[in-house]
């Protein structure tokens, strides 16, 4: 089978550094993973319920960028450059266990179903979150909402897990790709575009959201906070 353009089938054309993560890749990366860290640290603090609902509501208007970028974005950020079927994925990780694994220049296809997961569950993490605050859902919401803040965390380590072990297997350093953007290319891949405007406008956003939440942001609504009290009471049962 012919590979794709930035991939790579064992050997090839000596591979070269090129830029191939754009700037909003990756500030959305680290945004999300400061994001997810600090209202995973702050879930259990209610003098910090402002900024655990603020970094919540964050990682979603982040997944909502990701997925427009992901359809108008460089070749590389988008969706069809590193979805793949089931065929390729197992292809993929079988190839992990040969003496020449699949390189791609972008995402792998095992990273790709890791990032779909994780966009999937940050939604359903946020969405059971604002229904939490906002009172439109009983205590029985807070279990939930912890099992899919769980979840996510498993899914990280499993990402990070993949991030080690792809960086050991293809002898390249993909922690610090998505700092630099720099990566190593395979023939026939092309440099992105840096897209430092767009990148600005996403930070400048995230910013004004935060600073606009400091400023404004309301108690939660009864139905919220007696669901946290009964939670804290049960809690405290238990201990």
């Amino acid at each position: 089978m012919q590979a794709r353009p930035g991939e790579r089938n064992g050997s090839a054309s000596p591979p070269y550094q090129t830029l191939v993560w754009d700037l909003p890749v990756r500030l959305f990366h680290w945004l999300m993973a400061f994001s997810f860290a600090g209202a995973y640290l702050t879930a259990e603090m209610e003098r910090w319920r402002t900024v655990h609902v603020t970094l919540g509501y964050t990682m979603a208007a982040l997944v909502c960028f990701r997925i427009v970028w992901g359809w108008i974005g460089t070749d590389y950020a988008r969706f069809s450059s590193f979805v793949r079927g089931p065929r390729a994925t197992l292809r993929y990780v079988r190839s992990l266990f040969s003496p020449r694994p699949q390189h791609f220049t972008g995402h792998n296809p095992a990273g790709a179903v890791a990032i779909l997961l994780m966009l999937a569950t940050t939604m359903a993490l946020a969405g059971s979150g604002w229904l939490l605050y906002t009172g439109r859902a009983g205590a029985w919401m807070e279990d939930g909402h912890e099992l899919i803040a769980e979840l996510m965390l498993a899914l990280v380590l499993v990402h990070i897990g993949g991030v080690l072990a792809a960086s050991l297997l293809h002898r390249e350093n993909l922690a610090k790709a998505m700092l630099t953007g720099r990566k190593r290319a395979d023939a026939g891949a092309k440099a992105q575009g840096r897209r430092a405007g767009t990148a600005l406008l996403l930070l400048l956003a995230v910013l004004a959201f935060w600073w606009w939440q400091a400023g404004h942001a309301e108690a939660p609504a009864s139905g919220a906070t007696s669901a946290a009290q009964r939670h804290g009471a049960h809690r405290g049962d238990d201990d």
